[in-house]
């Protein structure tokens, strides 16, 4: 089970709302909206997982995404890739084929801008309207209600789901046409990756030269090597610990996306591709599920 943490939310109207895909993002984040008093119906590709949540919150569950996406005036999505997020808009069953004209599509799914773009399309050919808007925060920011949320899309239907957004979210900002939130998530996951590394590096150098890491820690997250990363991650790594939400799989899965969409464009990564090469070393160490700050056992584990 993965519950939300307590939180106030602000008086709205009611709305008919469809969530697809209760993972660690998605199971939070629908509740979040139950919590604050929309109708909401969920689908899961497992189902258990789905009566999981309407055990916890309430709420309906359909068998199928056209389903849960009959009549309800938002759907929200956050399921693993491209292909995923195909299979639960596009088809018969697909959340289109259930949604009126008019009704709203968001997805929070971390997918590519190209997927972005085709899906918006097909919504535009319905009347429906679509907004990418992939998340930053991790499990404990969907917890806690504290997600960042990167949006492409048209203006009206950004003003129509910001305000449902922030129940689970503490920024929600339009960034530019259908996909452009897509790209400002791949910007995040290549700030995060070099970010991580270099902590890893430093960790692992002040270890070596018998530093006690903690304190450094304490010292230089007072100036300007801050990061969230070191404020967040920075014990845990000194202690081991990679148990935080955010597996390497995830994290390379949007890597490439990153490397994808810079062969396309033609921008330069050269630090995104090798961190990208680290995070395969720790996936042959047996850490596929360990969360991203455990490059430094690379380092720990190799000459």
């Amino acid at each position: 089970m993965t519950s939300i943490n307590a939180r106030d939310y602000e008086p709205q109207s009611p709305q008919r709302v469809a969530f697809l895909g209760l993972g660690v993002m998605g199971f939070p984040m629908a509740g979040h909206l139950a919590r604050a008093g929309h109708d909401v119906t969920v689908y899961n590709r497992t189902a258990a997982k789905a009566e999981a949540w309407k055990a916890e919150f309430g709420g309906k569950t359909a068998a199928t995404p056209r389903e849960a996406a009959s009549g309800a005036q938002v759907v929200f999505c956050c399921v693993g890739n491209d292909d995923d997020l195909r299979s639960v808009v596009l088809g018969d069953d697909g959340a289109l084929a259930g949604m009126a004209p008019g009704a709203l599509f968001v997805d929070h799914t971390t997918a590519s801008a190209q997927v972005a773009r085709e899906l918006f399309a097909a919504a535009k050919e319905k009347g429906v309207g679509f907004v990418d808007a992939p998340v930053s925060g991790g499990q404990a920011g969907a917890q806690n209600g504290k997600l960042t949320v990167m949006c492409g899309g048209m203006q009206e239907h950004f003003d129509a789901m910001r305000p449902l957004a922030l129940n689970f979210a503490q920024a929600v900002t339009l960034l530019g046409e259908p996909g452009a939130g897509q790209l400002t998530k791949m910007v995040n996951q290549i700030c995060i990756a070099g970010l991580v590394q270099a902590l890893s590096e430093g960790i692992a150098f002040g270890q070596a030269a018998g530093l006690d890491m903690n304190k450094v820690l304490n010292v230089i997250d007072k100036g300007a090597a801050q990061s969230w990363q070191m404020e967040n991650r920075g014990s845990t790594m000194i202690e081991g610990r990679f148990d935080f939400g955010f597996a390497v799989d995830w994290m390379r899965k949007d890597l490439g996306l990153v490397l994808d969409e810079a062969k396309r464009n033609g921008a330069r990564v050269p630090v995104t591709a090798l961190v990208d090469q680290f995070y395969a070393d720790v996936q042959q160490m047996g850490g596929r599920r360990w969360d991203t700050s455990s490059l430094i056992q690379r380092l720990r584990n190799k000459a």
